[in-house]
């Protein structure tokens, strides 16, 4: 598996990015994007220490991409925040969606796909509507294998395979712990209901292909 959903020591991740690769690689994973929780406070900050891994991460074993996931920004400003993100370098940016195991703001589903995002992530009860406008924004609906923002992976894949909106799977990994591989996403996958689990996997694939 691909897993775009890595939190490191630039957030509230317990390690460092070369070790994040190597218990990957161990796994057997094909790459991961390490996106670090971010607002306006700490955006310039992360990404630039992640920049300082780029002219490196060719000698590493794994395909890498740096960013951030806008974290519980109000949804009106979630636009400023990604404008952010791309300017300090990010090759991928998500926002932390609706997951129902935290108190995010209502509306910032709806607002974060309509920016210039990749993946809205552990996206919780989503409305058909916001479905449709990240189908028609091309960005990627999570499923996740973290505790609490897996309990609506059912109902998130069932609305995006209605819509036909496209998804990835990721851990939201924040120690090593929460690394998974291919067999087990395979099963979270398809315990979500998901009816095309090589699809999934081909999107990740995609996004780190294209900014690569």
């Amino acid at each position: 598996m691909i897993d775009l959903h890595i939190h490191s020591i630039f957030s509230d991740g317990e390690l460092i990015p070369s070790e994040i690769i190597r218990r990957m690689a161990q796994l057997r994973n094909e790459g991961l994007a390490i996106t670090d929780h971010a607002d306006f406070s700490n955006i310039s900050w992360i990404m630039q220490n992640l920049r300082r891994f780029m002219d490196f991460r060719d000698d590493y074993e794994l395909d890498v991409l740096f960013g951030v996931e806008i974290t519980h920004v109000p949804p009106k400003l979630i636009g400023k925040a990604v404008e952010l993100a791309w300017k300090e370098g990010a090759e991928i940016v998500i926002v932390h969606g609706e997951t129902i195991a935290e108190p995010v703001k209502e509306g910032t589903n709806i607002a974060a796909v309509q920016e210039e995002i990749d993946i809205l992530a552990h996206p919780g009860l989503i409305d058909i509507k916001t479905v449709e406008l990240a189908k028609e924004n091309g960005v990627y609906l999570e499923i996740s294998a973290r505790k609490g923002h897996c309990l609506t992976n059912g109902h998130v894949a069932k609305i995006a395979q209605e819509v036909g909106c496209k998804l990835v799977i990721n851990t939201d990994s924040h120690s090593p712990a929460d690394f998974i591989d291919t067999n087990t996403a395979i099963k979270i996958l398809k315990g979500a209901g998901v009816d095309d689990v090589e699809d999934v996997f081909e999107n990740s694939k995609k996004i780190i292909k294209k900014r690569l």
